[in-house]
């Protein structure tokens, strides 16, 4: 499976909307950097957050999430707890190819102040907004900015294409427009 280098995805993007909006070099100008790289693409998050919140005092159930876990942030930033976690979603909105899956890594800036991005790997033909786990593994607040880098994504195309792709099973996630929680 061989991963794909910024001319397959330029071409993938322009040509196909795989990635849209699509920023055809890295944007660095006093921001966390974004935008297309050599093997890859980075990733913003939107002013779109959901910080994690034990206010309420209820159990975190996959199978039965309670929203009221999390506190909307529609901000410029976002400052998250220490010990605790966010929300988000791209900028972007994404169309996989049937060919290939995505994996998502966190950028060396955030990562070197202990915060760490899990996103799940974007499966072939799944589209929409990535929707974004941000943890604050520190003991002290950290802040998050929104329309600018927040993580890589690296493209793996495989030799040939799956049997089944996730819009063929109907998947839960296909076509998410904002951060969106927890689903059975």
């Amino acid at each position: 499976m061989p991963i794909r280098s910024d001319h397959w995805i330029q071409e993938m993007a322009e040509e196909h909307g795989m990635i849209e909006p699509f920023e055809a070099g890295q944007v660095r100008d006093g921001c966390i950097s974004y935008g297309l790289s050599s093997y890859g693409y980075d990733i913003r998050v939107a002013a779109d957050f959901k910080v994690f919140t034990n206010v309420h005092n209820v159990i975190v159930d996959p199978k039965r999430f309670d929203d009221r876990s999390f506190v909307d942030i529609p901000e410029d930033a976002c400052i998250i707890p220490p010990n605790s976690f966010a929300l988000g979603r791209t900028v972007e909105y994404f169309r996989i190819p049937r060919d290939t899956l995505v994996v998502c890594v966190g950028k060396s800036t955030y990562a070197r102040c202990g915060i760490i991005v899990n996103v799940t790997p974007l499966e072939p033909t799944w589209c929409g907004h990535l929707t974004l786990e941000i943890s604050n593994t520190t003991p002290l607040p950290a802040k998050i900015y929104a329309n600018e880098g927040i993580a890589q994504l690296l493209f793996l195309q495989g030799d040939r294409e799956p049997r089944i792709a996730y819009a063929d099973r109907k998947g839960k996630y296909q076509d998410q427009k904002g951060v969106t929680l927890p689903k059975l």
